[in-house]
């Protein structure tokens, strides 16, 4: 090894050791012996690479800047309803489909790199719809390209966690997931914080189309740092294929009562998960300032993931089913809250400021949702039926979220406004059916 090379590796180490607190003895655990001499290379080629593509993911996100994109481009909002329900039933369903055949394989960092690539090169295409169409065939042309994105990033999903735990001791994961969601959202803060100086009135689509653009490069630059990590093979025994299993325990519906009535909140709590891009068309519609609007939601999004989370896991120690409750109740008032502030012209409420704080609500709410409905799962299920639980309803709510899209035709109708409207309300009823599920958590 050439002198330079033996000092970055040495620099490496130091960090390595700096970061995590070792000295004499280096953690190993659970991971391939041959995997040990190689763990500072490889966690900082994961942190870089899982830093990467979250700030690429943000960049391009479905109910943030695209949504955005769409009203500047004039694409009906029946086009913009279908953002979220691809990016999120665009990843899972694939996933569940694949994650057998990944599991076969004995390295599968190569899954993660193609699942990088291909997001690139989806972003590069909404780039080029974006600066040569229109109007309902932009929208539609970049629809083509959020799928084929959904997919790339299904294949990223089902890959990392193994690639993960084949390559960082287990003791090491949680510091490295930690860094990674700091770093990535710092740079967000950061983004939110330029776009609130654009001029859009003089940049048009071009911001958009370089957003894209950046994105898809920074996929190059993340799929160029997990290309550097060193997997050992093995472990390509376990894991059926999710979509089979669902497919044959559907009958856990009809027999399990408990489930489905797990299920059928679930599905009803997707009203807050469709709402953020039509809050973004409001703003949109609203702002006065260019992009001060969308740089402000940005920063509003970025604030609400990092705040909330400690809050309603606290919470949700407590009671899960209170916290899917507590949250569907405080997303449907944020939508009510916000058609009566567009029809009545509070200016106070409907400047960038106060569209940023009522974003900022909704996605403090989104957050509980998603974390209530994952621990009432896990309290609900036992050890024999999880992974049963797991596949349903993941499949259920993926068809569901497709299906769900449709909400967009409200907005072609009414408007952004009435789809809130209606989307806060679902919410409310979501919140009033969630208390009266049984009770699955047990209190400290």
């Amino acid at each position: 090894m050439n002198p330079l090379a033996t000092t970055a590796n040495q620099a490496l180490e130091d960090l390595y050791d700096r970061i995590n607190g070792e000295e004499d003895a280096r953690v190993c655990k659970d991971i391939p012996a041959a995997a040990c001499q190689y763990q500072p290379r490889n966690f900082f080629a994961y942190l870089a690479a899982n830093l990467i593509g979250k700030v690429a993911d943000e960049i391009a996100s479905a109910k943030l800047v695209i949504p955005w994109l769409f009203g500047a481009l004039g694409v009906p909002a029946a086009l913009t309803g279908f953002l979220v329900p691809i990016r999120e039933g665009g990843v899972l369903l694939p996933q569940l489909a694949v994650a057998a055949a990944v599991r076969g394989l004995a390295i599968r960092k190569g899954v993660w790199l193609l699942g990088a690539v291909l997001s690139a090169f989806s972003l590069f295409g909404m780039a080029a719809a974006a600066v040569t169409l229109e109007g309902r065939s932009a929208g539609g042309a970049i629809l083509l390209m959020l799928v084929v994105y959904s997919l790339a990033r299904g294949l990223c999903s089902v890959s990392a966690k193994d690639v993960l735990g084949k390559t960082v001791s287990k003791s090491r994961r949680g510091a490295l997931m930690g860094w990674s969601a700091s770093l990535s959202g710092i740079a967000v803060l950061g983004i939110g914080l330029w776009l609130g100086t654009v001029d859009l009135a003089a940049s048009g689509v071009r911001v958009f189309a370089g957003l894209l653009v950046t994105g898809g490069a920074l996929w190059i630059l993340a799929a160029l740092a997990f290309s550097m990590i060193r997997e050992q093979p093995g472990a390509t025994d376990g894991g059926g294929n999710a979509l089979a299993v669902a497919l044959r325990q559907l009958r856990l519906l009809a027999d399990d009562d408990s489930f489905r009535r797990f299920v059928i909140a679930r599905s009803m709590l997707l009203a807050v998960a469709l709402a953020p891009p039509f809050y973004v068309l409001i703003a949109q519609q609203e702002a006065r300032a260019g992009l001060l609007g969308l740089g402000a939601l940005i920063i509003a999004n970025g604030l609400a993931t990092s705040l909330s989370a400690p809050f309603w896991g606290h919470r949700g120690d407590k009671s899960s089913r209170i916290v899917m409750a507590h949250a569907a109740t405080g997303a449907g008032l944020v939508g009510l809250f916000t058609f009566a502030a567009v029809t009545f012209d509070w200016s106070w409420a409907t400047g960038e400021i106060g569209l940023a704080v009522l974003f900022f609500l909704l996605n403090v709410m989104h957050g509980g949702v998603r974390l209530g409905r994952k621990i009432y799962l896990v309290d609900m299920a036992s050890g024999e039926n999880r992974a049963a639980y797991v596949a349903v309803s993941n499949t259920v709510i993926g068809v569901l979220m497709l299906i769900g899209g449709l909400v967009g035709l409200i907005g072609d109708w009414l408007g952004a406004p009435a789809t809130v409207l209606f989307l806060g309300l679902f919410s409310l009823l979501a919140a009033f059916y969630i208390r009266k599920l049984p009770e699955v958590s047990e209190p400290r």
